[in-house]
């Protein structure tokens, strides 16, 4: 995609980029709740809990007080976003949800 970014959502696929890297995970995401606050994860794989990347950020949102999100960023080799990361992103008032390879290019708009 050709899109431009508005530089805001652009910070947090690099977020997402940088917790996908640290972690060495297959995903990693970051969110941007209404005050401007952004929050970044990589998934969680436990065998008693499992949660992709964008479910921990949202939780890590959520826990510090963010009723919405202005906007979401899952970086993945995935071709589209996961049916329950397009679920918590609605569950938050249906903020634009980003796609990005792990190179940071924009693979697609959602919500």
């Amino acid at each position: 995609m050709t899109h431009a970014l508005d530089p805001e959502d652009q910070k947090i696929i690099t977020l997402a980029r940088s917790a996908r890297a640290r972690n060495g995970s297959p995903e990693g995401a970051a969110v941007r709740d209404e005050t401007g606050r952004t929050y970044a994860a990589a998934g969680v794989a436990l065998p008693s809990l499992e949660l992709t990347a964008l479910q921990v950020a949202v939780a890590m949102a959520v826990s510090s007080g963010a009723a919405s999100l202005e906007a979401a960023a899952v970086v993945s080799d995935a071709d589209d976003p996961a049916e329950k990361d397009l679920a918590v992103v609605e569950d938050m008032g249906n903020a634009t949800l980003f796609l990005a390879a792990p190179d940071g290019s924009l693979k697609g708009r959602y919500i």
